[in-house]
């Protein structure tokens, strides 16, 4: 049984990238209680787009900045709070990255796309962080 309202089951994410001499990196940062490594996610907040509410998670979560793609690359789904939440998944191109944000307590770590591949949890999440650069390549959807 669902315990929270119909709209926190619709959810937003974003993959945080950025290009360095070892190729294309993907920022993940903790999970609320430091157990798991994830991307930056939440609830797609009423006055704002899904693609806003997860650059605002990447803020939030990560620290970091920059162009947020419109157009979704994928979406995931898991459970919590009694229901199954649906995730929409925006790449997020870094321009900044502070030294101090709202939720620093998290841990964060660039990685190439497998290894963000082989660390996250969820099935689908992990198909689109084998894609990304895939993604990345075609440059839609900003």
């Amino acid at each position: 049984m669902k315990t929270k309202p119909a709209w926190f089951y619709r959810q937003s994410a974003a993959i945080p990238v950025r290009r360095s001499a070892d190729g294309l990196e993907v920022l993940l940062v903790t999970s609320r209680n430091g157990k798991r490594w994830i991307v930056p996610k939440g609830i797609v907040e009423k006055e704002l787009s899904p693609a806003q509410s997860a650059a605002k998670e990447a803020w939030e979560e990560a620290g970091v900045r920059g162009v947020v793609r419109t157009a979704a690359v994928g979406r995931y789904a898991y459970e919590k709070w009694g229901g199954t939440c649906r995730v929409e998944v925006f790449l997020l191109e870094v321009e900044e990255m502070a030294d101090d944000w709202p939720e620093s307590e998290r841990e964060r770590r660039w990685v190439s796309a497998a290894e963000a591949a082989a660390t996250v949890e969820e099935t689908d999440l992990r198909a689109l962080l084998r894609k990304t650069e895939e993604i990345l390549g075609k440059g839609n959807g900003t």
